[in-house]
């Protein structure tokens, strides 16, 4: 398995209230995780960090997660304790108020990947049958195009597409999408915020991941791309891939 993280603050913005990380927990499987913090001056990034360093902790101490329900059910109850810490954190800290995250994050194994996401942080695959967005987005925006009301089209530049349905601790409880996909040798993963998503679209994502350039450079090429059509938002990425075995481990 070889995998990279990166993040940009962007062009624009004055913080950075993204956050994510790559970890390996004592069996050697990884934990690749974008979160996307929101709710007034620094309180986006308080959720974000708290978030990410709360599944960090927890996965790096984990192990014994051998199958796909394993998987599922560490993502869910390690979703929902955040989802506490956070909401707990923000009704005792006025300037912490309102604040919440998206969250997607993705366990990889050698037989299967399973995925969660809150919010409209992005999980990618690319493998053999092409490239694909394999999470669902808790907008508006996509509500309204799942129900027939606007197009794809229309989506991309709707005046509402930053509308969320679902965050992680903005509500005492918390609904998440799980779901686990075969992973091979050769498929690559890509987990990514909207700063990424918003600016380069599925063909520049898929020309990128298939190249021959090293991961760390589809990385930095990705985020570079994003900044060059506006870069507005923060910028931030994870890519896993399943690499041949003999090309070590990264």
């Amino acid at each position: 398995m070889k995998a990279v993280f990166m993040t940009d603050q962007g062009r624009v913005r004055q913080h950075n209230e993204d956050a994510g990380g790559i970890f390996v927990n004592k069996d050697g499987n990884r934990l690749a995780i974008v979160a996307d913090g929101m709710g007034g001056h620094r309180a986006g990034d308080v959720a974000s960090e708290m978030t990410i360093s709360q599944l960090k902790n927890e996965w790096e101490s984990s192990n014994g997660i051998l199958t796909a329900g394993d998987a599922e059910s560490w993502l869910r109850n390690q979703i929902i304790n955040v989802n506490s810490l956070l909401f707990n954190h923000a009704m005792s800290n006025l300037e912490c108020d309102g604040m919440g995250t998206t969250v997607v994050a993705a366990i990889s194994t050698n037989r299967f990947v399973t995925i969660a996401n809150i919010g409209d942080s992005r999980c990618y695959l690319l493998n053999e049958s092409g490239f694909k967005q394999v999470t669902e987005d808790h907008s508006l925006v996509n509500e309204l195009v799942r129900t027939g009301q606007i197009s794809r089209e229309d989506a991309e530049h709707h005046p509402r597409k930053n509308v969320l349905l679902r965050a992680l601790g903005t509500e005492k409880a918390v609904e998440m999408d799980i779901k686990t996909i075969i992973f091979e040798e050769g498929d690559i993963l890509l987990l990514c915020s909207d700063g990424l998503s918003n600016k380069v679209n599925e063909k520049e994502m898929s020309a990128i991941l298939t190249s021959e350039e090293p991961l760390e450079h589809k990385a930095g090429t990705l985020i570079s791309i994003a900044n060059e059509k506006g870069g507005e938002d923060n910028i931030t990425l994870a890519i896993v891939e399943f690499a041949d075995f003999s090309e070590g481990d990264a």
